[in-house]
């Protein structure tokens, strides 16, 4: 008996200096990180998301405004990985706005909230101040446009669409307005004209990024700004020439020759340019077309009548969209040979940029045809990217998709054409290529 009082007193002070258990492994807060934080619009971010549990659904989502207060939102589906965390460069999204690997995905299919008037496009009209966007880890995964779960962790970033250093001088020079930017430095540096399409104003966020990529970059306006006439009823090249000339003796661009690059009714004003004018030795046109269309354009003695379009041929879809494909007039017809710009008498060289989804207007077989003439009179002097899945209008990486917009002419939703993921892919790859060929034939 005494030797188990004795056996029973030492397992209990045992168990008085036995540790207490051990408390649940604490789980780490949420965190997410995108850097940059502050960068340039047309860069990649990089986004992690730590401190999840393995395997744990969530939706992130970006939400940014635009200088009207306008609210842009965008979602995805991802699931953490085993070590409870995720990154965007590596893993897929499962569901939401966009499927598969994709860093910008957040960014590029940014979009008008429900609440606001769709059709709307998410670009700067100040390039001094640079998009906001909330990126906002939620619980679970949550449908497109409904109440989101609760959330876990945020982060905030800013897309600037001008570097330190850049410098933006308004243009009043003769006749021509706009805006010149010149990058930071003494240069001389590559000069490039930059015009959009039929919209009209002055359109400067391409231009404020090509001068953070060193080219002096002349954002040019030709008409509804300022003084220019209101509506585009008739054009003259000689106001361009004017633009090419100003910029070409800018103590800060380097000669002998300048660069243009347009979109749409921009890329065809491209074309002319390099054909009749000597300034102007590399045209850079973004689903543009090979004939005048439109305003008739005059030069001297010269007239390109402008091809019409037939209104009879717009359709209309059930939710109000425009689509334009049909409705300009054939310019393989012979009636119609006065409007095309004879390219082929151009000494500089062209890269053509298309969408093969471009609804707006057939720029595939535009380019088809400006390339057949400039073969048939024995010229290389061009490059093709053609990019399947894209629509009509191609700009800088990450620029919001944007598949039917308001015409701020027309008044009205129009159909650009386009996949989300295929236009992504085309805006990137083309920045680049679009650069390169500037420097190569602009030093």
């Amino acid at each position: 008996a005494v030797m188990w009082r004795a056996v029973a007193a030492t397992s209990a002070r045992a168990l008085c200096r036995a540790p207490a258990p051990a408390p649940p492994p604490r789980r780490r807060a949420v965190s997410m990180t995108v850097s940059p934080a502050a960068g340039l619009a047309d860069e990649r971010v990089e986004t992690r998301v730590a401190g999840l549990g393995p395997g744990q659904p969530v939706t992130l989502r970006a939400v940014a405004t635009d200088e009207r207060g306008c609210l842009f939102q965008s979602c995805a589906h991802y699931r953490a990985d085993g070590r409870g965390e995720l990154h965007l460069g590596t893993d897929a999204s499962h569901g939401g706005d966009y499927t598969g690997v994709e860093p910008m995905g957040l960014f590029w299919s940014l979009a008008p909230a429900g609440m606001e008037r769709p059709y709307q496009r998410l670009v700067p009209r100040s390039t001094g101040t640079p998009i906001k966007v909330e990126m906002l880890v939620h619980q679970g995964h949550g449908l497109p446009r409904a109440v989101p779960g609760p959330v876990v962790a945020k982060a905030k970033v800013e897309r600037w669409f001008t570097a330190p250093g850049v410098r933006r001088i308004r243009l009043k020079e003769g006749g021509v307005r706009g805006s010149l930017f010149l990058p930071p430095g003494d240069g001389p540096f590559p000069g490039v004209i930059d015009m959009y399409g039929d919209e009209g104003g002055l359109i400067e966020f391409r231009s404020s990024l090509l001068a953070t990529r060193g080219f002096a970059a002349l954002s040019l306006p030709y008409f509804d700004f300022e003084d220019l006439p209101k509506f585009m009823k008739e054009l003259k090249l000689e106001y361009f020439q004017d633009a090419a000339r100003f910029l070409q003796r800018h103590p800060k661009v380097k000669g002998p020759g300048v660069g243009v690059i347009g979109t749409g009714k921009g890329a065809e004003l491209a074309l002319s340019m390099i054909t009749f004018l000597p300034e102007v030795v590399a045209a850079v046109c973004i689903s543009g077309c090979s004939s005048n269309t439109v305003a008739d354009l005059h030069y001297g003695e010269m007239t390109l009548p402008g091809l019409r379009f037939d209104m009879n041929k717009v359709s209309v879809s059930d939710t109000g969209v425009y689509d334009t494909f049909e409705a300009l007039d054939d310019p393989t017809k012979p009636a119609n040979s006065p409007c095309t710009i004879p390219i082929e008498k151009a000494e500089g060289h062209f890269l053509l940029v298309v969408g093969e989804d471009d609804r707006m207007w057939k720029s595939s077989l535009y380019a088809e045809l400006a390339i057949g003439r400039l073969r048939q009179h024995g010229k290389e002097n061009f490059e093709l990217l053609s990019y399947p899945g894209a629509g009509h209008r191609i700009d800088p990486p990450s620029t919001p998709f944007c598949q039917a917009a308001m015409d701020r002419v027309l008044g009205v939703p129009v159909l650009g054409g386009g996949e989300s993921k295929a236009h992504a892919h085309a805006q990137e790859h083309s920045w680049g290529k679009i650069q390169e060929f500037l420097h190569l034939h602009l030093g």
